[in-house]
């Protein structure tokens, strides 16, 4: 691909010269011009003294590279880069092209670009020269840091706070999804879970959705028998002092009201994520359809503005400090500004063809408006969504996270998108109609009211490391103070046991 466009672009520009160096045995490439050498391997030393003088380094590589050093190198001595966005490549380079769709014409367009933009070219040379970074002393650094902090780890006492009663027997229903082989581990279910334990109760988890996945047969299509059955069997093993049902829709009411019955002193409790009002009525009903054989239930948007007849508890999104880990308000440098990502189903893992959200139409505005901005978007445009070490690692490359939920702003509303981009330390930026200024600061969070208004800031905040850093380090902090999941849990516990305590930061 390349030497096809680079043909090209020496007949389009005439004084312009090309060299290709290393060697494929595994190829035979014949690209043939008067203004081009294929020089084969070279010494690494007369690499870099080529890097020196030369205007535009191009590594477009197909696989994904685990760690380009050509493009390391290139920029370090100062070449506008061309890479492909394959692999560890984009981590190379601070300042550069990136081609996201690789192939014949894209290379040489760009090529084609710098050729004729001198001023960008210029502006991107010196760039990579100042903005360069991975020295061994960086990197260096970094390893002593990791050890340092293990170390701490390993040696440091586990704080638990006290809980003013005995310790509790839980056992919690919810899907901690084993089938899906650690793609949903990072989830709200293992984050009220850790905060269980914690706060040093036994907890014994128990899959539903799991259970009935391994369980469906002939005599049991959905694996709802069998599942209803096993529990009963389990209480009666292991009889709890509570039981957290968390999105557990195949277990029973009748179920519930049998266990109620023969263990009085059985406490029960709900949690709900999903969104319940508008167009969302199916999920208002699935929250309803247990709320009156729970001593309490909780959900994630204000219960007063979704009109409940029944007591119920507003529960913010827990972070948990084993999984939101990065604090992206420390480091200057990131291959992306914008991170937002959205699904077409958690459990399917894909998009879906033919299924449209509105929210695509939102950012593809923003992207019109903002072109000199790098958006990194997954589960639109064709880009499939991301999970687990993916999404991690795709947000530690990012200064700004959009948490854009679907539909109209819903008060308090958020998905757990909320808690895993301030939790990782990326500037948070929400629809001011969420209301959640009632719990953060302009200081903190980054509101906006508009999409003109979102972009305007998109922009400001992009170039404004230095302001970008300090709120995101106030809201990181924040959140981690009051909403972290060993208080969740222990608001969860409170109000399940009618507990008197100091109110929460969010009562």
């Amino acid at each position: 691909m390349f030497g096809a466009a680079v043909i090209k672009i020496l007949n389009k520009h005439k004084s312009w010269k090309s060299i290709v160096i290393g060697d494929e045995p595994r190829e035979k490439l014949e690209f043939k011009h008067k203004n081009l050498k294929i020089l084969g391997f070279q010494q690494h030393t007369k690499v870099l003294n080529i890097f020196k003088k030369t205007s535009i380094a191009v590594a477009c590589s197909r696989w994904n590279e685990p760690f380009g050093r050509t493009s390391l190198e290139a920029s370090s001595r100062g070449c506008a880069v061309i890479i492909s966005n394959r692999g560890g490549l984009p981590e190379t380079i601070t300042n550069g092209i990136i081609i996201r769709d690789l192939n014949q014409k894209n290379i040489f367009n760009s090529i084609d670009n710098l050729i004729k933009n001198k001023k960008k070219r210029i502006r991107l040379q010196e760039l990579s020269i100042k903005n360069f970074y991975l020295t061994d002393k960086f990197i260096t650094k970094k390893i002593d840091s990791y050890r340092t902090n293990i170390s701490n780890i390993v040696n440091s006492k586990i704080n638990i706070k006290n809980f003013q009663n005995d310790k509790l027997k839980i056992l919690h229903i919810t899907n901690f999804n084993e089938r899906h082989n650690g793609r949903l581990f990072y989830n709200t279910g293992k984050r009220i879970n850790n905060g269980f334990i914690r706060l040093g109760h036994s907890v014994l988890e128990f899959s539903d959705r799991d259970i009935v996945s391994y369980y469906r047969s002939i005599n049991d299509l959905n694996g709802s028998k069998t599942l209803n059955k096993k529990l009963i069997e389990v209480i009666s093993n292991y009889v709890p002092d509570i039981i957290v049902l968390g999105h557990a829709d195949l277990i029973k009411i009748e179920t519930l009201t049998l266990i109620k019955k023969n263990y009085p002193r059985i406490k029960f409790a709900q949690w709900f994520l999903d969104r319940m009002d508008t167009q969302w009525i199916s999920n208002k009903k699935r929250f309803l359809d247990k709320i009156n054989i729970m001593d309490a239930s909780f959900c994630t948007t204000d219960p007063t503005s979704l009109n409940f007849d029944t007591e119920t508890f507003f529960m913010p999104n827990p972070v948990d400090e084993s999984f939101e880990k990065l604090k992206n308000f420390k480091q200057n440098n990131f291959n992306n500004d914008v991170f937002f990502a959205m699904s077409h189903g958690v459990h399917r893992g894909k998009l879906k063809k033919g299924k449209f959200d509105a929210r695509e139409n939102f950012i593809n505005k923003i992207l019109l408006k903002s072109p000199d901005v790098r958006f990194d978007l997954y589960g639109m445009n064709n880009r499939q969504p991301i999970w687990a070490d993916d999404f991690i690692n795709a947000i530690s490359q990012s200064k700004i996270g959009l948490n854009l939920s679907q539909g109209k702003p819903a008060k308090y509303y958020s998905s757990d998108r909320f808690t895993q981009l301030i939790g990782n330390g990326l500037l948070l930026m929400i629809d001011k109609d969420t209301e959640f200024n009632h719990f953060f600061n302009n200081d903190e969070i980054v509101m906006y009211k508009s999409l003109n208004d979102l972009t305007e800031k998109i922009k400001k905040y992009t170039y404004d490391n230095k302001l970008r850093k300090k709120i995101a380090k106030k809201g990181h902090e924040k959140y981690f103070k009051y909403f972290n999941s060993t208080i969740i849990a222990d608001f969860i516990i409170k109000k399940t046991l009618n507990i008197k305590h100091k109110r929460f930061y969010w009562e």
